[in-house]
């Protein structure tokens, strides 16, 4: 049986991860210092045989894990919404550099393959639209959001040193926006704050004049696609570009929020947008479709309606 690692493997996507490849029958080593994962996520996991959990931050040397046969690699490790990379924002510079390097490392040393997950927000507000993998993006190195965008930046630099210099076998994803089951309910992304205040009957309140939009890849379609980046042909040394190519205004999400949950909430608008917030942001997924076979499924109704239950239920 093959073994893989995943770092982060008790956040929200990550935990996912850890619950399809449990299915596709691999073992799976979950390392996480739950700095923002929970244990909760992967509590259905930790009796499963073929399930290890790891508590340690992939910042500190891996060293653990040196004697143990580990055939591939998913790095996923760093804290990912808004909230939680300003709440943390050296945590999130080390994760995606010294925690990178940590992983590449290992992989130089023991031979596993590897997949390091970066981010759109490496596009910044971005002024090609939609968001090809050869755009290099319109980003501010100096403000709120610079600890994720520049060193998510950083970790795929690292990523192209250790694929040119050690032949090392290695691909980047680029995730969009995903939502659904497992995320914080307090995490600040537009999915989960517009969700809650709805079943709550709260005001929403929306920046700027909601204008700005934004493509929801369900998480499901996610993992699917971070899965078949790692397995398909053709992958090595490639980006990808993972996410729902759907484009909506954050207004119009939060109408369609407002009727799916049957709630009487109302809609404020901010009038302000925050700085350096990305107004339009929409991938281009053509290389995925044709190297990976893949596209999301999962439309935004229906993926809303199972996190709506899923949020209901806690």
């Amino acid at each position: 049986m093959q073994s893989i690692l995943v770092t982060g493997g008790a956040g929200f996507i990550g935990s996912h991860l850890c619950d399809l490849l449990i299915d596709k029958k691999y073992k799976v080593i979950c390392l996480d210092n739950l700095l923002t994962g929970s244990k909760n996520n992967i509590e259905h996991l930790l009796k499963n045989p073929n399930f290890q959990f790891i508590e340690a931050d992939v910042v500190k040397p891996i060293s653990r894990l040196a004697d143990q046969q580990v055939d591939y690699i998913f790095h996923l490790a760093s804290p990912a919404s808004p909230i939680d990379y300003q709440n943390y924002p050296e945590e999130t510079l080390l994760s995606n550099s010294v925690g990178t390097l940590n992983v590449l490392e290992l992989a130089k040393n023991t031979g596993p393959r590897a997949l390091i997950t970066s981010t759109s927000e490496i596009y910044g507000d971005p002024r090609e639209h939609p968001q090809k993998e050869t755009y290099f993006g319109n980003v501010n190195t100096f403000g709120p959001r610079a600890c994720y965008d520049e060193s998510k930046r950083y970790a795929e630099a690292a990523t192209y040193v250790y694929i040119q210099k050690y032949n090392l076998n290695a691909r980047i994803v680029r995730i969009f926006n995903t939502y659904g089951p497992r995320m914080q309910k307090d995490d600040g992304r537009v999915v989960s704050n517009f969700i809650n205040g709805s079943l709550s009957g709260e005001t929403l309140t929306i920046d700027g004049d909601g204008s700005q939009t934004r493509s929801f890849c369900y998480v499901s379609d996610m993992v699917d696609g971070i899965f078949k980046a790692m397995f398909s042909d053709d992958t090595n040394g490639e980006i990808f570009n993972l996410g729902n190519p759907d484009e909506y205004t954050v207004k119009d999400l939060a109408h369609k929020i407002i009727d799916l949950t049957g709630s009487k909430s109302e809609i404020k608008y901010s009038g302000n947008f925050r700085e350096d917030d990305p107004m339009r942001r929409q991938p281009d997924i053509t290389k995925a479709k044709k190297i990976l076979n893949w596209e999301p499924v999962v439309n935004l109704d229906e993926g809303l309606r199972k996190t709506i239950e899923y949020y209901k239920s806690l």
